[in-house]
């Protein structure tokens, strides 16, 4: 396929990026036990028997002796928010100096890009809120350019931020002022490790609590670097431990907590799962280092779902 300059040139290198992730998905999608998945959104549905045939496209019957009824901006446009944790923890694993390696923030960041593209092809209306110790950035949910271009942009600056040592999580603050902000039912995308003070476990699910009250479709994209965060799998040797959000430090054999840390996630995660579960929010688990494929079919097939 030749290369259209003037689409690449009109293009930020992130959505440059998030064009060539959503294309490679795509393709992948046609291949799998999914073929014949939509990802391009009709304009059309079916008619179903009954309704008014005041917006039956008659054209269309002639041409396949089907009843189809025309869908209209409000019906077919999705409203949705993308939310991302920039606290100091998504900033793990430390990736300087080591190529092709990402943290949990950038690959939050490529994963809201990808469906932020996906849903300026299909003319959605997106907002973008980043938070860590408060709301960093909230934008309102648009469908214009323009306002795409300015979420794009907020996503690239994201990007070039270095993590501040101090930067803690509020989770559960920024989740209740979301879900007061927000005033239109919404489909909730939130990226996030879910790393709070263990103390604060049931403030944070209160937080997600609140936007199913407020009758919001949620999805929480649990990220993690599974291999180290969740399994504990390093090295039999000593390590110095650092809390990135504190500081704090401890030097520690990795043998010695290994199976009291790898019981206590299990037992966090499992908690975070049943909650979900309980309010009606669907979890993913998104694994940083298995790619965007996890994130874009979910996000697709919950798309499905809500039309």
């Amino acid at each position: 396929m030749p290369v259209n300059h003037q689409e690449v040139q009109s293009l930020s290198h992130l959505e440059l990026l998030a064009k060539q992730v959503v294309e490679g998905f795509i393709t992948g999608l046609h291949k799998s036990p999914f073929h014949g998945f939509s990802v391009e959104f009709a304009e059309h549905r079916l008619y179903n028997t009954g309704e008014s045939t005041r917006h039956i496209d008659w054209k269309l019957f002639g041409r396949t002796d089907k009843l189809f009824v025309k869908r209209f901006e409000e019906e077919t446009n999705l409203r949705c928010h993308i939310v991302i944790d920039n606290s100091a923890s998504m900033h793990y694993p430390e990736v300087k100096g080591k190529k092709g390696l990402q943290n949990k923030v950038t690959f939050s960041v490529y994963s809201a890009a990808a469906i932020l593209y996906m849903m300026k092809q299909q003319r959605d209306a997106i907002g973008l809120t980043v938070f860590s110790e408060q709301i960093d950035v909230q934008t309102q949910a648009k469908s214009s350019t323009a306002h795409h271009k300015l979420v794009f942009a907020h996503l690239e600056k994201l990007l070039e931020n270095k993590a501040d040592l101090n930067r803690k999580t509020a989770t559960a603050d920024a989740l209740h002022q979301l879900a007061e902000s927000i005033h239109k039912r919404s489909l909730i995308i939130i990226f996030s490790d879910m790393f709070e003070n263990m103390d604060s476990n049931e403030a944070l699910f209160k937080s997600l609590q609140h936007l199913k009250h407020n009758k919001h479709e949620v999805i929480l994209f649990h990220v993690t670097d599974k291999k180290h965060e969740l399994d504990f799998q390093f090295e039999n040797r000593p390590y110095r431990f650092v809390d990135v959000e504190t500081g704090e430090e401890i030097k520690v054999h990795s043998n010695m907590v290994r199976e009291k840390y790898i019981e206590a996630m299990k037992e966090y995660k499992s908690m975070l799962i049943h909650k979900c579960a309980q309010y009606k929010i669907d979890f993913v688990q998104a694994d940083i280092h298995e790619g965007y494929h996890q994130v874009l079919l979910a996000y697709l097939l919950k798309r499905e779902k809500l039309h």
